[in-house]
This record gives structure tokens, sequence and C-alpha cells, in this order.
């Protein structure tokens, strides 16, 4: 039996402003936290010096190239692109009282181009970045003005826009605070919890309010939030390993609560009493989070094993710390393949929140090869995404209501984990490198076509694999 999808399923892909669009300091734009992790998210930052190579300052050029992307993106037939604005473009520092003409100028011809193509905006608007403006003098998200800072920002888009986008996210993998504090938060690496989590509270606290203008502004538009999520499976069937999953699920699971519930959930009160967190929350901020979102998004790269035994505990993928799973196998960054996880995950979602679900980032960072006769094969891409889109076709016979699939990187980026090109994800590749030669020309791979054939067929053309007698 052939996977289903709705008819109105969004398919597409996903970037974000500061892994291709470049042009860092290009019409106004401010500096951005992102500006000062010239090594990704694996490495603290450093102060910015003049002339000092920085890969994302250029990316892939998105900010002049991207008529031609967009040509390519709606050649493949994607309903939907997500990309996020930066921050620094509209408000360069922040806290200025008027926004950026510039920057509000390019993201209209950027959205015009994408709905002349037949393609539907999907915007994040905080994705890895914030002002450094914010962070030097005021001291990021541990500062409860930035709240306001951040709700100016949202309004100003969602005024200029609301004729052209109506589908949003308020923050990219929110989680993220709690592995990397200075990506998420603009707080030094190193913070305690009780700073990280009053950070986080404002964010959350931020996220409703701008939630509530978006309803107020658009009322025909949908926002969403969005988190990085990994389903946790018990290494044994030892009560405590079980326990253990559990507790780590909830570390990310805490954040849909809150945006999808309007409330903390009480098994964080319990976790905070034993880490000593005592959390500033006013009577207005409780009211606040009561404006909840309209969908769940996530991204989907990986599961876990938990473990209560501390000597079973290993560092594997990545900036997470993850028990290696036996019976599954990795890419060429560590990350697990777990294509099954994904229908769970989903499934347990959908059981937890009956809110619509969307998945906005999935893919497989891999080493391309050019062929002798220029043709880049890269069937291992089409497996992976191929597995995981029919899983997720599982899910939605399942009854779980999924809006749509954009793959992370349908045109290769900088990384995210370690800024480098040589990670690709694309369905297009473009020639840059590491240390920032090459063309920029764009070329097709074969999972272009391959996706292609996914979209037009709407799911039709998936291959289930076949069992391996389990």
């Amino acid at each position: 039996m052939k996977t289903q999808f709705p008819n109105d399923f969004l398919w597409g892909g996903a970037v974000a402003a500061n892994q291709v669009e470049g042009a860092y300091n290009a019409d106004g734009k401010g500096l951005s936290t992102s500006d000062f992790q010239p090594h990704g998210l694996m490495y603290p930052p450093g102060e910015r010096k003049p002339g000092e190579f920085n890969l994302k300052d250029v990316a892939i050029d998105f900010y002049h190239h991207y008529p031609q992307d967009i040509a390519l993106f709606a050649g493949m037939g994607f309903k939907t692109l997500r990309t996020s604005i930066a921050w620094t473009r509209i408000y360069p520092n922040g806290d200025e009282q008027q926004p950026n003409e510039a920057g509000l100028a390019f993201y209209d011809a950027l959205f015009d181009e994408m709905l002349k193509n037949g393609i539907q905006p999907l915007i994040t608007l905080s994705h890895y970045e914030m002002p450094y403006h914010l962070v030097q003098h005021y001291g990021g998200w541990g500062n409860r003005q930035t709240i306001a800072f951040f709700e100016r920002y949202a309004t100003t888009v969602f005024e200029r826009y609301q004729h052209k986008v109506k589908w949003w996210l308020t923050f990219n993998e929110i989680n993220c605070a709690l592995f990397s504090c200075f990506t998420a938060l603009g707080l030094p690496p190193g913070s305690s919890p009780q700073v990280v989590y009053q950070a986080i509270h404002h964010q959350l606290v931020a996220s409703a309010r701008v939630v509530k203008a978006c309803h107020r502004i658009i009322p025909d538009a949908k926002i969403g939030n969005m988190v990085a999520a990994m389903p946790y499976y018990p290494l044994t069937c030892h009560p405590d390993d079980v326990l253990e999953a559990q507790r780590k699920e909830r570390e990310w699971l805490f954040f849909f609560d809150v945006q999808a519930r309007g409330e903390y959930p009480s098994y964080m009160q319990r976790r905070f009493d034993e880490q000593h967190i005592l959390l500033q929350i006013s009577a207005q901020d409780r009211d606040d989070l009561q404006e909840t979102v309209d969908f769940l998004s996530f991204s989907y790269y990986m599961s876990s094993c938990a473990s209560a035994d501390p000597q079973k505990q290993q560092a594997t993928g990545n900036i997470l710390n993850m028990i290696h799973n036996p019976y599954l196998s990795a890419s060429d960054w560590g990350w697990q393949i777990d294509p099954a996880g994904l229908r769970h995950l989903l499934n347990m979602l959908w059981d937890r929140y009956r809110k619509p679900l969307f998945i906005v980032e999935n893919g497989l960072g891999a080493k391309d090869q050019i062929e002798e006769d220029g043709t880049i094969r890269d069937d291992y891409r089409i497996a992976y995404l191929n597995d995981h889109l029919v899983q997720a076709g599982e899910a939605i016979a399942d009854g779980v209501q999924l809006l749509g699939y954009t793959s992370w990187g349908p045109i290769d980026l900088v990384s995210a984990s370690t800024a480098e090109m040589s990670k690709r994800y694309g369905f297009i590749h473009v020639d840059r490198d590491d240390e920032g030669n090459g063309t920029l020309e764009r070329r097709r791979k074969k999972s272009f076509t391959w996706y292609q054939q996914v979209i037009a067929s709407n799911g039709g053309s998936l291959v289930k694999p076949e069992l391996d007698g389990r």
C-alpha cells in the first residue's frame, strides 16, 4: 500500500538566514551573535577581529542569489520554504526605535519572489541569532528588557508582511538553550542553571506575547514554536533506565508543554527544587503564557538511548551527549539514523498535545563527491529521506495530523554545529569549500529529481523499505 499524504500537505525545505544569506554587514545590517561564532555552536564565542575569516560572512550568498535559488526550489515543486528573518537586518542593534528600511525591503523582495513561484513563506523570527548589541549592553535574554525588544521586532515584521506571510515560528530549537546558552540566549558559556532558566523564562514569555500579537495583527495566520526533538529509548528494560528516558525527554518536552498548554508543567517544579532554582515569574507572565501556539514544529535528526548507569554514558555525535544505540547505523558525523523513531515521535506528540504537527527540519549531513561526469549521486541521502518520509506517512495513517515537511538544507549551506560547507545536506550543490574557495555555482544532485518526483506524486513515489525480519 502506497504512503498517503493529505492533498494540502506542505512539501518544501528549510534554511536559516545566518547560514545562507551572507552579506553580513550589507545595507545597514548589524552584527548578530552568529557573527561571533565563526566555528559553529560546538565552540565558545570569540571576539570578532577586523579581517577575521568567518565562512558565514558570505555563506552561499543567498542575499544576492535568491531569485536563482527560489527558481530551483520551484522547479522541485516546493509548496513552502522555511527561512528566517535576520533580526539585525530589521533592528541592527535591537534597541532602536525605528527599523532599518533596507532590511525590510530585502525580505519584501524575497517573499514576493517566493509567492511569484507559488511557494508559501514559513518564517522563523529568531534562528540561532540575536543582535550582539543586546548581549553586550543588556545581557541578552538574561535581561527582562529583551522581551520588549523582541516584541517590537516581531510586531514590525507582522505589520509589514501580514499580506505575504501566513506561517510563522517564534524561536528555532528553543531548547538549544540547555546545551548552547550563548547561541540561544546570549549568555556566557557555563552560565548557572538559575541564570539559564530565568533567561529561558523570558524567552518563553516573549514567545507567548508574540503569538498574541500575531493572532491580533494577522488573524488568518498560523504561528507555532519549534524544538529540537529527540526520542529516548531505555538502554535496557530496567525500570531505572525507563525513568531516565522519561527524564531526558522531559528536558525538551518542557518547552512544548509551556507553549502548547500555557503553563509550566508540574514536574519542572521538582527539577527546580533539586537544582535550587527560583524563577522570577510575575502574575502578568503567567497570564501571557496562556496564549498558546497554533501548531507544534520540530527538527528530527536522531534518537538516543538513556541509562541510569553512569558507567554506560558516552559522548557521540554533535554537541549532544548521547548513548549509542547498537541497532542503528550512523552518519559521517556520528548522528544515528532512526527513521522509525520519527513515527514514534509523531505519535507521541500527537497523543500528548492533540495539536497539528509540522516537521520543519530533517536531513542527512554527508560528504558528497562530484563524479568525473559532473554528477553527484547521493543515493545515501535519497535512502535517508525516503525512509523517514515513509515513517511520516505511517504516522499519518496512525491518525497524526501532520501539516508538512521541510527538509533541512535543500541547498548546501554552512552547518550550524561546526560552521563548515563540507557537511552537505542539499538537493543542490554549491561550489564553496570550508576555506571559502569556490565559484558559488549551483548544481543539481541526483536527489533533486528524486524529491521533485516525491512532491509531484504527493509521496506516492516513496518506496517502503523491506523489513529485516524482526
